[in-house]
């Protein structure tokens, strides 16, 4: 039997159906990513499996004792509430009471005298675990949170949006879910923080069902695809890749078979309006079949239509967009930015990767001319109109309608010099006029991210600022970004956790690499992270060379004399100066202490849960490791030179 089945299921908040008379059933086990375009119910599905909603007809089944999880994709901001509180509430009810016989218990471990109420608050606590049989509910949690690399007392509201979401699922997992539900969990992480999830889900044992639009997580995660489209769902038991060439050859099969139909119905509305002795002998099976068919036609639902995304662009700016030459940022006794250069040519696709909160942002304040750097020069190029995108929407008002927002009072706006109306402009971005009247707090988030590119796409511009653009977005809506962006002649300045969208749009990619240090690589992600890799084979390659002093002194036998296996060492041609003779003479001194650093970082990297860490000290270690490398490599090459 099923874990969980979905028997004829139907639900609507208006005409038509939401979701209608939908049947699927799930074993366990299972990593089903859920698909579809914005608005077509996959929220409102996971919604219904998990009890929030209930069906208007059909049923929701599951096997006795089956424990759901739900990851809403909406973070908390937690208040004064600590990490273990907040994780706490994946015990439902029983949380409150967890989170005080942790912290009272804790006080009086410490000596800590009780009040009286919090005397009463630790009898509370203890009487409802017992009541529970869980006693053991706060060393469980606490030792879950250790094992995913959280502190349990610090404050909620001070974690990064990563190590939030990280508190957040270790609520969810605390009650061994045999479904885990998840909604757009990648949603404001940075890489580190989503390669994190990607391998901790890949682990989990029970069923797992989630929704994305980080199609790189879709493919490496989901073992099965369910679409949902139309108010129907379609199965497939495929990952994502397969999926979109199975489903391409679906839609286009169906194409065939609706003209076919079309061209059927047409004739048989030109038969039914022939002349009066037609009419007489008509057969009458053949008229109803003829209302059947404008029945079925009626009913058909079409599939969304694509947005129609054009970038106006402005007068070119110049072959100049910015220089930066020894730029160093920080606040207070932080450096966010050290000695970093580069030059922006006009046309240049910038992808911009690191941790939240290293000082993407920053960068991109600097290289708009908005922020004056601690030290070093700006040079800013002539002639700049700047789009800009910002994923918190700041420039959308939530108190007036989409229409509001993009007409600025007006009925016409002026689109690559042709006057358009700002109804049928919103169109181009899948607004009905229904959702184009609607205040800009009802919409969805895919909803939001259109109208905000609408907005960004409604003036011209020759720079265009895109700061994390896929959150909440559908599939067919990035992949005609991905077609828009690169034929755009102007220059993007692109901030995205999104890998794919990443290889696909920017030429060039700016990577935070820790301690304030930036890199710069031509292409995308994937050949920032080949070069990465390469750099960390090399920097653990390294680590296993012995020291030359080691092989020198293995070079000589008992009696003095060379060792057979090692050749009689050069005779110097020339005489080394003072400087370099010291030189020489502490290189021995130099090396020894480079390998032992090296030592002691690859003992780091070899700790269990070291790579479920955060993400800042990955990169820091393996940045380290790969300068002392090449450190060494350099202090190598110089003793065989200096002894040449």
């Amino acid at each position: 039997m099923p874990l969980l089945s979905l028997k004829n299921l139907t639900f609507t908040y208006s005409k038509p159906n939401l979701l209608e008379n939908i049947t699927l059933h799930i074993e366990r086990g299972e990593r089903i990513g859920l698909v579809g375009r914005n608005g077509a119910g996959k929220s409102t599905l996971m919604k219904l499996i998990a009890g929030l909603l209930k069906p208007d007809d059909g049923s929701v089944e599951m096997l006795a004792d089956t424990v759901v999880a739900r990851l809403d994709q909406e973070v908390p901001s937690g208040g004064d509430r600590t990490a273990f509180e907040m994780a706490a509430e994946g015990f439902g009810a029983l949380g409150p009471f967890v989170a005080d016989y942790r912290s009272l218990g804790n006080r009086m471990v410490e000596g800590h005298s009780l009040s009286k109420s919090e005397s009463a608050r630790y009898e509370a606590a203890s009487t409802a675990l017992a009541d529970a049989e869980s006693w053991s509910a706060a060393d469980d949690l606490e030792t879950l949170l250790l094992e995913m690399q959280l502190p349990p007392d610090v404050l909620f509201s001070s974690l990064s949006a990563g190590m939030k979401r990280r508190v957040l699922l270790a609520g969810a997992m605390i009650r061994k879910p045999d479904i885990l539900l998840l909604d757009e969990p990648t949603n404001h992480l940075d890489i580190e923080s989503i390669l994190w999830l990607q391998g901790f889900l890949k682990r989990f044992e029970g069923t797992l069902i989630f929704v994305t639009h980080d199609r790189v997580f879709l493919q490496e995660v989901a073992d099965r695809i369910v679409e949902v489209d139309r108010g129907r769902v379609f199965d497939w038991t495929c990952n994502y890749q397969t999926f979109l060439v199975r489903r391409d050859a679906l839609l286009a099969a169906e194409a065939v078979e609706q003209a076919q139909f079309d061209k059927k119905l047409a004739e048989e509305e030109v038969w039914i309006r022939q002349g009066i002795k037609a009419r007489r002998t008509r057969n009458e099976g053949r008229v109803r079949a003829l209302k059947a068919m404008r029945e079925e036609r009626r009913q058909r639902r079409q599939k969304v239509g694509t947005a129609k995304l054009q970038v106006q662009e402005a007068e070119r700016s110049g072959a100049l967009v910015a220089r930066l030459e020894h730029v160093t940022q920080t606040f207070g006794d932080r450096t966010v930015i050290r000695d970093f250069s580069t030059t922006v040519f006009r046309g240049d696709k910038i992808g911009i990767v690191g941790p939240n909160g290293a000082g993407k942002s920053t960068l991109l304040r600097i290289l708009l001319g908005q922020l004056s750097p601690t030290s070093g020069t700006v040079r800013l190029g002539t002639n700049q109109a700047v789009g800009y995108f910002d994923q918190l929407r700041n420039q959308l008002d939530e108190t007036k309608s989409a229409r509001e927002n993009i007409s600025d009072g007006t009925d016409f706006l002026m689109i690559n010099g042709q006057k358009r109306h700002v109804m049928g402009f919103l169109q181009d971005f899948l607004f009905s006029p229904d959702r184009a009247h609607t205040l800009v707090g009802f919409l969805s988030g895919g909803e939001r991210n259109r109208l905000l590119l609408a907005k960004m796409m409604s003036k011209p511009a020759n720079v265009l600022v895109l700061d994390e653009p896929t959150n909440d977005l559908d599939a067919e809506t990035l992949e005609l970004l991905e077609d828009v962006l690169p034929d755009f002649s102007g220059t993007v300045f692109l901030v995205s956790h999104d890998r794919a969208f990443l290889n696909n749009v920017v030429t060039s990619t700016i990577v935070f690499e820790g301690d304030g240090v930036l890199g710069e690589y031509d292409g995308g992600y994937d050949d920032w992270a080949r070069i990465r890799d390469q750099r960390l084979a090399a920097a653990r390659e390294a680590a296993t060379v012995k020291p030359i002093v080691e092989k020198n002194s293995a070079a000589t036998g008992p009696s003095g004399g060379a060792s057979p296996a090692v050749s009689a060492a050069p005779v110097k041609t020339r005489r080394l100066s003072f400087r370099e003779q010291r030189e020489l003479e502490e290189l021995p001194e130099r090396i020894a202490a480079l390998e032992a650093r090296q030592t002691q970082l690859n003992a780091e990297m070899a700790t269990e849960g070291f790579f479920q860490s955060a993400g800042p000290r990955i990169t820091a270690v393996t940045t380290e490791l790969a300068r002392l490398g090449e450190e060494l490599t350099q202090c190598y090459q110089r003793w065989e030179s200096l002894e040449g």
